[in-house]
């Protein structure tokens, strides 16, 4: 793993699967006040930073229509209760995850996901690798911002000198060039390459064992 002492994950798109989830509690929302149901490409459009966001781009009006925080609070509702319905580990994490532990190297979360869903997720499908999760908290600017990055590092006890990030979308790009650390970007999330490109990624990885080989020659 060369300098490198941590490796920080984003979560949706990136370890889970968590789009059939993600779009069943966002229609079974937008169902409580008869509004139009969302496809499950929309919301992998709209998905990336955190769940508010998420409400208001799949409501007409945004946060402008009348039943916005009815909708809101009924999808935290729900996505409480059914977060792990369908949602799993992509192709080959668990075993990456494994491989990183066995060497030593510090893992994180750090998503734009509510923190109640990311550590409870975290907990169910990656107990057994220690990893520090931090969600979406108010109060604390979530990404791009890099402060829950740094709240990150800081709890591994590590520098981004020593630090590479891991994830999906543009947004993660962004989060890792103000954290000023290394960011790698997986192929099988929620974001096209093209996309990825548009904002400056250098990286790429199109399974997780092209992940490792990456961390393994940074």
């Amino acid at each position: 793993m060369g300098k490198y002492e941590a490796v920080i994950f984003d979560l949706d798109g990136t370890l889970l699967d968590t789009l059939e989830d993600l779009t069943d509690s966002v229609n079974a929302a937008l169902a409580c006040c008869h509004c139009p149901q969302k496809s499950i490409d929309q919301i992998c459009a709209y998905v990336g930073n955190g769940i508010r966001n998420l409400i208001q781009r799949s409501l007409e009006g945004g946060e402008d229509h009348p039943d916005f925080e009815h909708i809101y609070q009924a999808f935290r509702t729900h996505y409480k209760a059914n977060c792990k319905n369908k949602t799993k580990p992509y192709d080959g994490v668990t075993k990456l995850l494994r491989t990183l532990k066995e060497r030593g190297i510090k893992m994180a979360i750090v998503s734009n996901k509510a923190d109640f869903a990311v550590k409870e997720l975290n907990a169910y499908y990656f107990k057994e690798f220690d990893i520090t999760a931090i969600g979406e908290k108010e109060g604390v600017r979530r990404k791009p911002s890099p402060d829950t990055l740094y709240e990150a590092m800081r709890i591994l006890g590590v520098s981004a000198e020593n630090t590479v990030y891991v994830g999906d979308s543009e947004v993660d790009v962004e989060t890792a060039a103000n954290a000023k650390v290394p960011c790698i970007s997986v192929l099988w999330g929620f974001r096209s390459k093209e996309v990825l490109l548009e904002h400056d990624a250098k990286y790429f990885a199109e399974t997780a064992d092209d992940l490792l080989r990456l961390l393994e020659n940074f």
